[in-house]
């Protein structure tokens, strides 16, 4: 039986007369655990205490309540309409999020019930009558003990009456089932059982075995399952009859067992016996329910390889038969399983009803959607539901003959044409991994090429603009819920629309990152002994303190050959550099191919590739000079500064200096303006050193310091020293091919005798050991004196949470802090800071802090993703919300 056929079941009348007869026996009343529950009766019927006994509060939706949310009076019977459009309200949007949901109210006219059923096949759920059939007496003697209602005598003998003319015709108005109450005691007595829907086997966690559109095929499906690792069972003469796995794998079919192909009885026979076994889950498919109504006897047109299954099952006893028509009824239209993580069915299932019970789910499930056009073949124009897909589960389907199976926007159709000469593909879940065998040959000639309606891309079309606008909450596993405010999102959209660089390729965008705490030391804004303090007080003791570069972050995506990022990023060509707001790095597009081929050769020469098992990584780096990104800023911020100051301050100084000569007492002032101008040149100084010329790659270096990602691994959550090793080698890979060719003549090599990447310096530091926390402030104090521009505090350990108790239970700790030295400060406040330390020490860091934070999980949330294979609008989501939290007020000195 079908589940919507057993679901339309309803008491019979002589059930309801047994009832009758004992009215004190236990009534238990099914009800499907999303659905809408429609009370019916008189006044006074005892609806409101039947609900509040069975169902809790949040579930139950009162007229009288709506009335009095209306109308401060729950007896205001001119409220009644105002009342019922908020209670409709209200139903549909529990209906909507899958809340079973009661109303309360009389509901004993049609119109009333027939409203609330349209909203229930609205939301694709079951709409289920309890009828509370209470003598018209009581009822009206409850209504007069009631001291807050007085009803018209009139009313509790007109109700009765419209009830009585409704009892028999409730499942005609699409009730779905209907329980009738007859009695105070019945009423009593009732007890409601809550039935799991038939679709829900969210308790089924797998492992599986998805197996694609087989059609008679029973050859190819043996050596698949074979391949799958199943052991057959036969019977005595052959036939295979079951299929086990040794590791307890079940396997799942998306339909279309039947028709076109050869023995259509036999993969009946072996799908069944897997089922009733235990070993076997198998949704319907169109060409099941068009055989199983023909041979009900229904009319059908034979057409489309129906003729060849009702021909091979001639062959069959009346028993076999009479089996496979049960097997057909019985089939579910599509299973929710791994905790909602997946579903299986035959033509594929939009988010909106997964889970969802109604004719329109089930048509959906078995024919899919058209366009209402036709091909040149005179077939249906499917409409291409996975490309707007953005569903959690992953929805695994067949129906539509595709030449290969991809998974498109987390969706993969197993479908690959294995009776016109393809081959028979099923999915391992949750490895994700597709395994196919080829059709012994074409036993059914295709009425179309075998091509896909479905986009060719792995990931269809990976990113929307609904994905990204306005209010949006993001979740990460380490962070919980980020929210992104609507004004973030759209100054964002604004960046990634106008300036960023193709977002098919943005699969990270990296966080900003928090000074440590205020220095309280005569001098000092930042030092490092607050930053090991900090990580000390968070419980962290292993610390990898790296040298800050005199430069700019870039995120580096490198290809291994032309073909790797289009495979995974929809994307040809050699990979991408981008700066923090996701904008293109360098303006030369030739210059960036340079650069990524000297980092994509390093890493060839180093074995990163074979031992990462990729053929594309990203990187974390520092692209210098600053000046490569940054001379407008250099030119219109800094460099105007220091001019404004050499040509003012000799004036004034000499200004100064004939007013002491007219005898006037200006010392403390001189002194004063003599110090800005040792400041300014300080300044000067200071940003120059970020600053040099470069002509192609000559000049140019690029310091990777981390290795976010490669093929099917986050790689940004090892441990720090595991990075700085293998970018060790990478360096080292790239210095020596420069040694290589530093003495050759050839022009052509000429861009390769100078290294460009280079090594990131680092000191580790245990924060309970006075000498190693003491060294490492010796190191900074030598980078920092030696016009470097300080240095970042990172836990060794990477990603590490607070223990709980202290601060928010498993919070994350910051992922690194910077220490920034005392003339490069002097760049960020100005040249004179130093006079204004009292003022600069209350600076509040604590949004800032929150931000980093925010936007560190969300990067790792993307990584997660990527690694995970997601769709890649899943991997946009947080890299885009990144991009969003950067419009946020914050000082940007920090």
């Amino acid at each position: 039986m079908t589940d919507d056929a057993t679901e339309s079941a309803a008491p019979d009348d002589s059930q309801d007369q047994a009832r009758t007869e004992c009215p004190t026996a236990p009534r238990r009343l099914p009800v499907t655990d999303v659905s809408l529950v429609v009370l019916i009766g008189t006044s006074g019927a005892g609806k409101s205490t039947f609900a509040r006994r069975h169902f809790l509060p949040t579930q139950v939706v009162s007229s009288d309540f709506c009335r009095g949310l209306v109308a401060d009076d729950e007896n205001d019977q001119s409220a009644s309409a105002a009342a019922f459009e908020v209670l409709h309200h209200i139903v549909g949007k529990r209906l909507a999020a899958g809340r079973l949901t009661v109303v309360d109210a009389t509901n004993v006219q049609p119109e009333a019930r027939r409203q609330l059923v349209a909203i229930a096949r609205e939301h694709d759920v079951l709409p289920i009558a309890i009828v509370l059939d209470v003598p018209p007496g009581v009822c009206a003697e409850r209504n007069r003990s009631r001291p807050d209602r007085q009803l018209p005598a009139h009313v509790v003998p007109r109700q009765n009456r419209e009830l009585r003319h409704s009892l028999r015709g409730l499942e005609r108005e699409g009730f779905r089932k209907v329980h009738v109450l007859r009695g105070e005691a019945e009423v009593a007595a009732a007890e409601i059982e809550l039935e799991k829907r038939y679709n829900d086997l969210r308790h089924l966690t797998g492992p599986f075995d998805i197996v694609g559109d087989i059609h008679g095929c029973r050859s190819e499906l043996e050596t698949l399952l074979t391949r799958l690792g199943y052991t057959l069972a036969r019977d005595a003469e052959g036939r295979p009859v079951d299929a086990a796995h040794p590791a307890g794998r079940t396997a799942v079919f998306v339909g279309d067992l039947v028709d076109r192909g050869p023995d259509t009885p036999g993969v009946l026979r072996l799908v069944m016996g897997m089922v009733a076994a235990g070993h076997a889950l198998c949704v319907p498919g169109n060409h099941e329910n068009k055989l199983g109504r023909a041979m009900d006897g229904k009319k059908v047109t034979v057409a489309y390889g129906l003729q060849e299954s009702l021909d091979q099952l001639a062959g069959e006893s009346e028993e076999f038969r009479a089996e496979v028509r049960a097997f057909m009824r019985g089939l579910v239209s599509h299973y929710l399983l791994d905790g909602g993580a997946l579903v299986v069915c035959h033509a594929g299932l939009p988010e909106r009803y997964h889970g969802r019970n109604s004719g329109r789910v089930r048509s959906h499930a078995l024919y899919g959607e058209t366009t209402g056009e036709t091909d040149e073949y005179g077939l249906p124009v499917r409409y291409p539901w996975a490309e707007e897909y953005r569903g959690r589960a992953l929805v695994v389907y067949g129906h539509t003959p595709v030449p290969t199976a991809s998974f498109v926007n987390n969706t993969v159709c197993l479908d690959t044409g294995c009776v016109f000469g393809g081959s028979l593909t099923a999915l391992r879940y949750p490895e994700r991994e597709l395994v196919g065998v080829e059709a012994e040959r074409e036993w059914y000639a295709p009425a179309r090429p075998l091509i896909t309606d479905a986009p060719g891309a792995r990931e269809g079309r990976p990113l929307d603009l609904t994905d990204v606008a306005g209010r949006r909450i993001v979740e990460t596993r380490l962070h919980g819920r980020v929210a992104v405010r609507e004004e973030n999102a759209a100054a964002a959209l604004e960046v990634m629309s106008r300036f960023a660089l193709d977002p098919r390729l943005l699969a990270y965008l990296p966080p900003t990152m928090a000074p440590s705490a205020t220095s309280r030391r005569d001098g000092y804004l930042e030092h490092p002994e607050e930053a090991f303090l900090g990580y000390r007080a968070d419980g962290v003791r292993h610390l990898v303190c790296e040298e800050k570069h005199m430069g700019s972050r870039a995120v580096l995506l490198v290809a291994r050959d032309g073909a790797a990022l289009e495979r995974r990023f929809g994307v040809a060509g050699p990979g991408a550099i981008w700066t923090r707001t996701g904008r293109a790095f360098l303006a030369d597009e030739e210059l960036t191919g340079a650069v990524l081929e000297r980092v994509r050769a390093a890493a060839e020469r180093a074995g990163l590739f074979e031992e990462l098992a990729t053929d594309w990584l990203l990187l974390d780096a520092e692209l210098m000079p600053w000046s490569l990104k940054a001379v407008e800023l250099l030119r219109r911020q800094y460099a105007a500064v220091g001019a404004a100051a050499g040509a003012a301050l000799p004036e004034v100084l000499s200004a100064l200096e004939r007013a002491a000569g007219r005898g006037l007492d200006l010392a403390h002032l001189t002194a004063r303006q003599r110090q800005r101008a040792v400041d300014a040149r300080a300044f000067t100084e200071a940003y120059r050193r970020y600053c040099w010329p470069t002509e192609g790659l000559s000049g140019i270096r690029l310091a990777p310091f981390q290795l976010l990602a490669a093929e099917g691994a986050n790689l940004a959550v090892r441990p720090h020293d595991e990075h700085l090793d293998l970018i060790d080698r990478l360096v080292a890979a790239d210095t020596n091919a420069a040694d290589d060719t530093a003495d050759t003549n050839d022009t052509d090599a000429a861009d390769r005798k100078e290294p460009v990447l280079h090594r990131t310096r680092r000191i580790l530091v245990d924060t309970e050991d006075e000498a190693s926390t003491a060294a490492a402030t010796a190191w900074w104090e030598e980078l920092t004196g030696e016009g470097g521009e300080g240095m970042v505090v990172k836990p060794l350990a990477s990603l590490v949470r607070t223990a709980r108790g202290e601060g928010r239970p498993g919070g994350l700790v910051q992922p690194g802090v910077k220490v920034r030295g005392r003339e490069y400060l002097r760049i960020i406040y100005g040249p004179d800071y130093t006079e204004h330390l009292d003022r600069l020490r209350l600076r509040a860091l604590g949004h800032k802090r929150s931000l980093a934070l925010r936007e560190y999980a969300l990067g790792l949330e993307a990584l997660d993703r990527l690694a995970a294979g997601e769709p890649l609008w899943r991997v946009h989501e947080p890299v885009f919300a990144v991009l969003a939290l950067e419009s946020e007020p914050v000082d940007p000195r920090l």
